[in-house]
């Protein structure tokens, strides 16, 4: 496992997915794309895992990206453009994988998250970045744009106006100014990082496993909706959750005023 590109590990319910590229700042090559793929699908399926968080090995970076030397020796842009467009519903690119686990993830960023770095912590539900990290979308000065969700996401968290910034202008920015413009949900010195995710998990871990999927399907797909379509997806997650064992154990628990014990059903 020590040799892969990813590595995957599983501990109290928690799953860890780290980009294992250190001598070149977790790049992205085919070899991790796919082991990306497989890594997300494992701890989807993993009833085990109930929290999955993303890190990068090495002290320099969580991912600086694409492999730009395997690119430029690969296919030409618009064939590699035409790939991603035909297979976009598919999830079977890094960023896709990562954006549909129906569980909590968590993106713990250290040092740079660069282009397609940074697309795949934008794939998910939460983001911790050091404060000195570096974090940009910097393909306008490789000729290319950010084609794995980038421009998407990245308005989405921030707004049109900033994301037009970081897109066009090609800058980094470090982990505090992520943080003010809410791009990350935490910034913490660089030692604190991988302690900050894992509270960051186990407070999620209080919640109820279907709580927690349904929440964030209600957020994720209810954000593309009209208001009433939201609402009615609401209403009908609600529904549907309202039949589990677990809605009957939260109220319980509070009235005998104990911690709840999920069972996930």
């Amino acid at each position: 496992m020590q040799n892969t590109t990813v590595i995957y590990e599983v501990t109290n319910q928690i799953g860890w997915i780290t980009l294992n590229r250190p001598d070149v700042m977790n790049a992205i090559n085919q070899e991790m794309s796919g082991e990306i793929v497989s890594a997300c699908r494992q701890a989807e399926e993993d009833e085990t895992v109930r929290i999955v968080i993303f890190k990068g090995a090495g002290e320099k970076a969580f991912s600086s990206g694409m492999d730009l030397k395997e690119r430029a020796q690969g296919a030409p842009v618009s064939v590699i453009e035409r790939r991603q467009v035909k297979t976009a519903s598919e999830a079977n690119t890094p960023t896709k994988a990562v954006a549909t686990i129906a569980k909590p993830t968590i993106a713990a960023i250290n040092g740079y998250a660069v282009g397609g770095g940074l697309e795949l912590a934008l794939a998910c539900d939460l983001r911790i970045a050091t404060e000195d990290s570096k974090l940009g979308l910097t393909e306008v000065r490789h000729g290319i744009l950010p084609g794995a969700g980038g421009t998407q996401r990245l308005a989405r968290a921030v707004g049109i106006a900033k994301a037009l910034e970081i897109c066009l202008l090609g800058q980094l920015i470090d982990g505090k100014e992520a943080f003010r413009i809410g791009l990350v949900n935490q910034a913490v010195a660089r030692e604190e990082l991988i302690a900050a995710a894992e509270r960051m998990a186990q407070t999620l871990l209080k919640g109820a496993p279907f709580s927690l999927r349904y929440i964030k399907e209600a957020i994720r797909k209810g954000f593309d909706l009209p208001l009433e379509e939201g609402l009615r997806l609401e209403a009908d997650l609600s529904a549907l959750i309202g039949t589990t064992e677990d809605s009957k154990e939260g109220p319980r628990a509070f009235t005998e005023k104990r911690a709840p014990v999920w069972k996930g059903k």
